[in-house]
């Protein structure tokens, strides 16, 4: 189940019914998939070759298309990334930077972890620190970044309503701090 943490405050939400309606008032879709789905051979396993990850990708394959339609995805991936993944310092510093889409960005958490810092209007910044099973979208145009808990590993389906992938538009915000 997400946590979160709003950064101005420090406050900490960990219940169910209050962090789904933190993020519904922040416009977050949030969902909990069930990750008893993932393959047994595949748990815990965090370097994943095509074919694997295509195996993840059918076993959700029913709440990816439940997801695809109610929200207008047509094309979806997995990505996963560990200590073992090349030149994963840099691919971070990518991700750890403020920016914005022209589509919600997506993404279904199936192992591991991760953390959305989300930009709101209402509260500043917040930090979603998401588990295995948590599906989350982050709203078009909405400023965030991705990156990865202590733990620093994550296989995440990410769902795209334009077939060629999100580009990130970077948001200079002089309200960010890295905390």
């Amino acid at each position: 189940m997400a946590t979160i943490r709003v950064r101005n405050t420090g406050e900490q939400i960990s219940d169910e019914a209050k962090v789904r309606q933190f993020l519904a008032d922040q416009n977050v879709y949030y969902d909990h998939w069930d990750t008893d789905q993932l393959p047994a051979d595949l748990r815990g396993r965090f370097v994943l070759s095509d074919d694997e990850k295509q195996q993840v990708l059918d076993a959700f394959q029913s709440d990816i298309e439940s997801l695809a339609k109610a929200r207008g995805y047509v094309k979806w991936d997995v990505i996963s990334l560990s200590d073992a993944t090349p030149n994963l310092e840099d691919l971070l510093k990518k991700f750890e930077q403020v920016h914005t889409h022209t589509e919600d960005e997506v993404r279904a958490i199936v192992a591991g972890s991760g953390i959305f810092v989300i930009k709101s209007q209402q509260v500043g910044y917040f930090d979603v620190v998401l588990e295995a099973g948590d599906v989350i979208s982050v709203p078009e145009n909405n400023p965030h970044f991705f990156t990865l808990t202590d733990e620093r590993k994550v296989v995440a389906i990410r769902l795209f309503i334009d077939p060629s992938g999100w580009v990130a538009h970077p948001y200079a915000d002089p309200e960010f701090q890295q905390a």
